[in-house]
């Protein structure tokens, strides 16, 4: 090998060993080690910079929009809801969650999908109590298992389709029998794989998973709130039972009391069935509180007129001041006469508790603690701090403009429609669903540029990037010997030695880039066996999209880890067993399907 494959060797051993051993964040170490390549001149400076306008990677941030607008809209919820509806159980979630997911992957660009689906697994997770860690890296997972089932399913199988057909249009010599890769030919083997891996997902995964809670554990000695919300008539929530909203199961907040035409209930069982006007009490803490105000088909039962629509208000956190003239009036009493204040009082806590019975007849106190939904004119007015001695906006939390939701089905819909017929490219689609759902309001400015997750692009850049040296420096050229040194003259150890080629090159560097790393190896290897070229395509395709073991490997894995807060490792323990097991079906079916 020459210094330079020996310094990217040492530079990617680097680059896991700090993803495993450190706390350093991601796209920190990736960063550097793509200054290490930069600086060593491993491959050129233009090369090494490629992923930063890859159409790849700027794909991955405009879907990121897309999928904000279908999650800001209530849409992705509409669909979900009927899809997976609310599991008590983990291994019911992850059969209602992968199953879809693995078949629409399998038609579907498989990114988009998890973009939409990440906001919906965590809400649930929260909302049924589940482990959030165990169903992000299985949906990525499943994903990928899917996409490989068909031709169109992942760009990794239509790379290696153009390339047989780039073959075929040369001559292919020595290879009489390879012919163009066409729409279900990988499924034969793929497809048995994928259901392998699914089984093998939903049995052992939770066993190689961190356990860790959808909602984290709340702080000691944080305050609580009783909250008051109405059922809005013929909303998502009339006329389901409590044990179907889920709101019996929230993390972090208990439903105490149902009053219902002046009657009350507490602590409603779960077969009552709500109607519209209903008034629900939460006990709960401000963290909590922020899930049962953005749920769709409740409302803060105390309402003021408010112009503003919605979903354009936001959640604050005060403290009456002595100075309030509020102080002594009872919550039924308000607005006053002359008061420039237009809220909705959410919820109340006094001396760090939650105050009894209906919050329309409590005294208000100094120093009771409220939270208020407010437009923003509230800021403005409240720019003194007179009437309130503190006043903390809650970030981050928005109410679903679900009036948008068809808009941004149909927008996400003709987005897919028109990649799936080929017209357009995939981030061409992108850029125009992007400016359709900022043009129609299904999404604001300030909302697209907070959805996406820039560190996940650092990542997805860099490594693109480090490919390029590994085929610069002679790296690649090392391990292609190495392939066919151990292939030797059996046909069954050379498609396992291609299978495993694509599975280490797509772990290290990019999906496409172990595909048209290893196409020439693979072919090469079938012409000199004089065996039938087709059983080394399909395990391509197979062993390319195994990026299970590093998050790096996938463009899916990249976008679980941060929310997931998984570490290198948790992808290393499950990841490893799992391409074991797709390996072993795959490479046993490939000949049987397609024989030598």
């Amino acid at each position: 090998m020459t210094l330079d494959a020996y310094l990217t060797l040492l530079i990617l051993v680097l680059t896991f060993g700090f993803l495993i051993k450190t706390r350093l964040p991601a796209t920190v170490i990736f960063l550097g080690a793509l200054t290490l390549a930069i600086t060593f001149e491993l491959a050129p400076a233009k090369e090494c910079l490629k992923g930063f306008s890859n159409q790849g990677m700027l794909t991955v941030a405009v879907l990121f929009v897309v999928a904000a607008g279908m999650y800001a809209t209530g849409a992705i919820n509409l669909i979900t809801e009927k899809v997976i509806g609310l599991p008590r159980r983990l291994l019911t979630a992850q059969i209602r969650i992968l199953t879809p997911v693995a078949i629409g992957s399998a038609f579907l660009n498989n990114t988009p999908l998890v973009a939409m689906m990440i906001p919906v697994i965590r809400d649930l997770a929260r909302s049924c109590r589940l482990p959030a860690k165990q169903l992000f890296i299985p949906m990525s997972f499943a994903s990928i298992l899917g996409g490989a089932c068909t031709l169109i399913g992942t760009s990794t199988n239509l790379v290696i389709g153009g390339l047989v057909t780039d073959a075929l249009s040369h001559g292919a010599p020595g290879l009489p029998t390879l012919r163009a890769v066409k729409m279900f030919d990988p499924a034969w083997v793929a497809l048995p794989a994928a259901v392998a891996g699914l089984v093998f997902i939903a049995l052992v995964g939770r066993f190689l998973l961190p356990h860790e809670t959808g909602g984290a554990d709340q702080p000691v000695g944080q305050r609580k709130y009783s909250a008051e919300f109405k059922v809005r008539g013929g909303g998502r929530l009339a006329g389901k039972t409590l044990a179907e909203t889920g709101l019996l199961n929230g993390d972090g907040y208990a439903l105490k009391t149902l009053r219902r035409k002046g009657r009350s209930q507490e602590d409603p069982p779960e077969d009552v069935v709500l109607e519209g006007d209903d008034v629900l009490m939460f006990i709960t803490t401000v963290d909590n509180l922020t899930e049962i105000w953005r749920m769709p088909g409740l409302i803060p039962n105390l309402m003021l007129e408010m112009e503003s629509p919605r979903h354009t208000h936001h959640l604050v956190k005060v403290v009456i001041s002595r100075r309030n003239p509020v102080v002594g009036r009872r919550v039924r009493e308000l607005p006053l006469p002359g008061s420039p204040y237009r809220v909705k009082i959410v919820a109340l806590c006094r001396e760090g508790q939650p105050v009894k019975g209906a919050l329309q007849h409590h005294r208000l106190e100094a120093g009771d603690n409220a939270i208020l939904e407010v437009n923003d004119d509230f800021f403005y007015l409240n720019r003194t701090e007179t009437d309130f001695a503190l006043t903390r906006p809650l970030k981050g939390y928005h109410i679903q403009h679900t009036e948008r939701a068809l808009e941004a089905i149909v927008i996400t819909a003709g987005m897919v429609f028109v990649v799936a017929m080929g017209w357009m490219s995939m981030l061409n689609a992108g850029l125009l669903a992007a400016g359709a759902m900022l043009v129609t309001g299904c999404l604001s400015l300030k909302t697209a540029a907070q959805s996406i997750d820039w560190g996940t692009l650092i990542v997805i850049a860099c490594a693109i990037g480090l490919e390029s040296a590994v085929s610069h420096s002679g790296l690649a050229e090392v391990l292609a010997t190495l392939f066919n040194t151990i292939g030797g003259t059996n046909p069954l150890i050379a498609l396992t030695v291609v299978f495993l080629g694509c599975t280490l090159m797509t772990n290290i560097i990019t999906n496409n880039a172990a595909a048209a790393f290893m196409f020439p190896i693979a072919l090469s290897m079938a012409a000199q066996l004089g065996v039938n070229p087709m059983p080394f395509i399909v395990i391509m395709m197979v062993g390319a999209s195994c990026a299970f073991i590093t998050p790096t490997g996938y463009q899916t894995n990249m976008m679980v880890w941060g929310p997931g807060g998984y570490t290198f490792m948790d992808f290393v323990k499950i990841g490893l067993p799992l391409t074991v097991c797709v390996g072993v079906v795959a490479i046993l079916m490939a000949p049987v399907v397609f024989p030598f």
